[in-house]
């Protein structure tokens, strides 16, 4: 043992031995690991040499400079995968945020007056025009957008809520925390499964500041139920002079036609429910809507404003970059393309096109030794805390013949993520891009080895 470790190399005549293309600081520190691992083989009596390969040392030091963050390709089926980034961008929103990113941008200067803007006076108009709202506003994620619309309409103020709507959803986004968080009072009324009109009416008193529903978003109630809903709310707040807050969550603005052809639930719009005259109606903008992660608050001027202004909103800010994508993908669906937005478009595949691109990729797999490649119908989901319910029918392309869990690890080895299902793995079409196959295939193609 002892022999074994004197002979192991010293770090800068490994790193000279496995020069590369990468950083010579990267070459260092992986002949430091590299040196690392060996004594510790010699140490449990599992190293026979002390022989470092030179290729191994320069696999480590290309494994140190790549990002962390980096692309991967979505095949489980899930459209709104929280684990892989929720929605991909459309074109015009990528290419808008090289625009901006490449150079300087007016993004606090009204280049008509010469002055100082407002980077709140981008998508103002946008949004107004898109949702009917008197005013608009945009912050990081939706979130920020539920805690800032609560300080700035009821801080130190009862907020009442029914219990059926007080959600956790993903990373322990507690309702009754964020209420807390935003030093509102929270006044529970109803029970889990019904709330009626009354139990609002009943519970608004002199400390009573804002009437809030918030959208189920990852869980449904069926059965036994009943709730009140946002018009119901509004005409409540409005006969005794409250102010009505509600948070859709992920927020829609495809029309109800288009989503029942589509095969989804329907889900109340974002227009909808500005139209209920609710005082402030917040939602997400990386969600149904396909754009960048942000949080977005619409309505009344007044209440608006009041959020416009209060301290959190310097903290709460979206950069230009999220603006800039934001505004690209809303014009899309100013300008009716929603095949252009991935999101919209992966939400209105047909079965056939599905079969279709399945078949395709199969067929461009072909046979791998050691495999059985088939084409399975399948179920997609939303994702993303929106429509729960919704079973989305599907085509994957699936393998097997050895054991699922060595699969997927291969295929995430690659950056593709699937699914297993029933001892398989599944690449599910809904959620690859055409330009994703041939990636696919070369790492399909690759298990043969």
């Amino acid at each position: 043992m002892r022999e074994l470790l004197s002979q192991l190399p010293a770090v800068h005549v490994l790193a000279d031995a496995a020069s590369s293309d990468a950083p010579r600081w990267a070459v260092i520190e992986a002949a430091r690991r590299a040196i690392a691992e060996r004594r510790a083989e010699i140490l449990a009596g599992t190293a026979a040499s002390a022989v470092i390969d030179a290729a191994h040392v320069r696999r480590l030091a290309a494994e140190l400079v790549r990002p962390a963050l980096r692309p991967v390709i979505n095949a489980t089926g899930v459209v709104l995968h929280t684990n892989l980034g929720r929605a991909p961008l459309a074109a015009a929103a990528r290419a808008a945020i090289e625009e901006v990113a490449r150079g300087y941008s007016n993004l606090e200067y009204d280049l008509e007056r010469g002055a100082r803007g407002s980077r709140h006076d981008h998508l103002r108009g946008l949004l107004r025009e898109l949702t009917g709202a008197e005013d608009a506003l945009v912050v990081n994620n939706n979130a920020a957008a539920t805690v800032l619309g609560l300080a700035a309409l009821a801080t130190d103020k009862e907020i009442v809520v029914s219990r059926g709507e007080l959600i956790e959803i993903g990373g322990s986004f507690r309702l009754p925390e964020i209420l807390k968080l935003s030093r509102g009072v929270l006044v529970e009324v109803g029970t889990t499964n019904m709330t009626h009109a009354r139990d609002y009416e009943t519970a608004i008193g002199p400390a009573t500041g804002l009437l809030l529903k918030v959208h189920r978003s990852n869980f449904a109630l069926v059965g036994f139920t009943a709730e009140v809903s946002a018009e119901e709310l509004v005409a409540i707040g409005r006969a005794r002079h409250i102010a009505t807050m509600i948070d859709l969550g992920s927020g829609a603005l495809v029309d109800r036609a288009t989503q029942r052809a589509w095969g989804l639930p329907d889900e109340p719009t974002v227009a909808e429910t500005v139209a209920t005259g609710a005082d402030l109606v917040t939602f997400s903008g990386d969600k149904l809507l396909g754009g960048p992660q942000a949080g977005i608050a619409v309505g009344t001027k007044a209440a608006v404003e009041a959020a416009r202004a209060h301290p959190l909103m310097r903290a709460l800010r979206p950069d230009k970059l999220t603006l800039a994508a934001l505004y690209a993908t809303l014009a899309l669906y100013r300008d009716h393309q929603l095949a252009a937005i991935p999101t919209t478009r992966m939400l209105g595949m047909s079965r056939e096109a599905l079969e279709a691109a399945a078949r395709a990729l199969a067929s461009a797999i072909g046979e791998v030794a050691g495999l059985t490649i088939s084409v399975e119908p399948c179920i997609s989901t939303v994702g993303g805390g929106a429509m729960p319910t919704a079973q989305l029918p599907s085509f994957a392309v699936t393998l097997a013949g050895r054991p699922a869990d060595t699969l997927d690890r291969a295929l995430r080895a690659r950056g593709i993520v699937a699914r297993i299902e029933e001892g398989r793995v599944w690449l599910d079409l809904r959620t690859i891009a055409a330009d994703e196959h041939e990636p696919i295939v070369a790492a399909v193609r690759a298990l043969a080895g």
